[in-house]
Formats: C-alpha cells, structure tokens, sequence
C-alpha cells in the first residue's frame, strides 16, 4: 500500500511538473512582451535574455501619448476611441441578428432551413483572407473606405454567431415556450422574455469573442482605412516600425496597453464563458 501511494504521489507530481513547464511555454511570450515594456531600447536587444527590467522605466508608456518632431502624430486617444466603438458597435449587431436569426432556425420551420443552414455554415469553413477582395470592392462600391461603416457592417455577414446561439437554442425546453404561448405571449415575447433570459451565459460568450476578434482585427482594417485619425489601436501601432528603424519598446509597450481592456473584460466575465460551455457546448443536438 505504501509503495502504491509513493507511486501515485510521483505521478501527480510527474503531471503538475509537465502542466507548469506547459504553462510557462504558453505565457513565455506574455511575459516577455510585459517585461519588455519596462525596459530601455538598449536593454531589449541585450544578450543573454534577462526578463528583469534592470532598471526598470516607464518611458515607453510615456513616450506613447508624447509628441516627437520625428515622428508622425499618435492621437491615442483617438485610436482607442475607435477601437472601442467598433468593437462595441460590432458585438452589439452580430448580437442582435445572430440571436434573432438563430432562434429562427431553432425552432421555426420555413422552406429550405435546413439547405440554407449548413449552406451558411459552410461559409465557416472558408478562410476570411478569400473574402477581402470581394468584401473590399463591395465596401468601396458603397463609399465606405476609411469610414466606421466598411469596419462595423461586414463582420455582421458571419455566420458563427448564428450557429452557436442556434445550438445553445436547441438545449432549451420547449415547455417553457409552451407555457409562455398558453399564458397568451406572442412568439416576440417569448424570444424576448423567456429565450434570452435563459440564454445569458451563451450571449455573453458570444460577446466576448466578437469584441475580442473586433478590437483585434488587423488587416482587413489595414486594408480599408487610409487617414491616421480613422486607426485603431492595433493599426495605429504600426507607426512604429518603420523601414529602417523600430521603438520595440514602445511597440511592447502598447501591445500591453492595447490587451489590458480585453483581459480586463475577461477576467469579470470568465464565469460565464465556463457556464455556457457547461451548457451548451458547440454541439448542441
């Protein structure tokens, strides 16, 4: 028996020892673009690697909302206005024509449902670079180069959130919209006073993988707006690589302060991306 717990014990320890050295693989790169905010030009380039800042400065988050002469303007404050009213504008449509559309081909019955869904869900296995041609001329058709419509209006098209609403959907009773149809609610009712209340968990995941995939988004916003004040954050860095010289630290330095809202969003509302995908899962049945 106390061989058998010895055993045991080494296993545990086997497994713990091969979760941290994963663990630390993951968050290696995390570490070292924090560490390297902190440090000076020289020092980032220096060798062997030390993730101490010695000494430690803040002058690359400084530098981001300072004016230089040699440099173009960096309107911050701008740019990170304008990621988050993207990405706010964004999560708020895909959330309102995804949910309305995936309660529809939960538990509507039209002709061709079922054609016209795996159609559409095929379109998920398509990667989004096929589409920039074709979404960019349609964009420009419109007018809406360098404007908030050509970054809010074309990631409504997806599909995802329609899917994974549609399968959270089918987890759902239909007792309850039995009872609420007797009670005397009509069917918007009992989307909106029954189906959504039940599926906060699923919404607020949803939410926060499209925030996140629209404040993120680089190249197709690279693509579609051409004056510095329409950049966003993660464009807007750009300036700092130029064809002959980079401010690595200042480039680190705003990689941090461009993820801190979303790891801030995140770290409040990981409890319920862990209940939706108790839940539901993505298979749904």
């Amino acid at each position: 028996m106390q061989s058998r717990r010895r055993g045991l014990t080494g296993g545990m320890l086997s497994g713990y020892g091969l979760l941290l050295l994963l663990t630390f693989l993951i968050l290696f790169p995390v570490i070292w673009i924090i560490a390297q905010s902190f440090m000076q030009e020289a020092q980032i380039y220096r060798w062997p690697i030390n993730f101490i800042p010695s000494p430690a400065t803040f002058q690359n988050y400084a530098n981001l909302f300072t004016y230089r002469p040699d440099r173009p303007d960096l309107p911050i404050a701008r740019w990170l206005f304008n990621s988050a009213f993207v990405a706010t504008s964004v999560t708020v449509l895909i959330l309102t024509v995804a949910s309305m559309a995936g309660y529809a081909f939960a538990r509507f019955e039209f002709p061709g449902k079922t054609f016209f869904f795996y159609l559409f869900g095929a379109s998920l296995l398509i990667p989004s670079q096929i589409t920039f041609i074709p979404s960019f001329l349609i964009v420009r058709a419109f007018g809406w180069i360098d404007t908030y419509h050509a970054l809010i209006w074309p990631p409504i098209a997806g599909f995802f959130g329609v899917f994974f609403l549609r399968q959270f959907f089918l987890t759902i009773p239909r007792d309850f919209e039995d009872a609420a149809i007797i009670d005397g609610c009509s069917r918007w009712g009992v989307f909106r006073n029954v189906i959504l209340p039940l599926s906060t968990s699923a919404m607020v995941t949803l939410a926060i993988f499209t925030f996140l995939g629209a404040w993120n988004d680089f190249v197709w916003t690279l693509i579609v707006l051409n004056s510095n004040e329409m950049r966003t954050l993660t464009v807007g860095l750009t300036i700092f690589n130029g064809e002959y010289w980079s401010e690595q630290g200042i480039i680190m330095a705003g990689a941090v302060f461009t993820s801190l809202p979303i790891v801030i969003v995140f770290l409040f509302l990981q409890k319920r991306i862990s209940e939706s995908v108790l839940l539901a899962g993505i298979g749904g049945r």
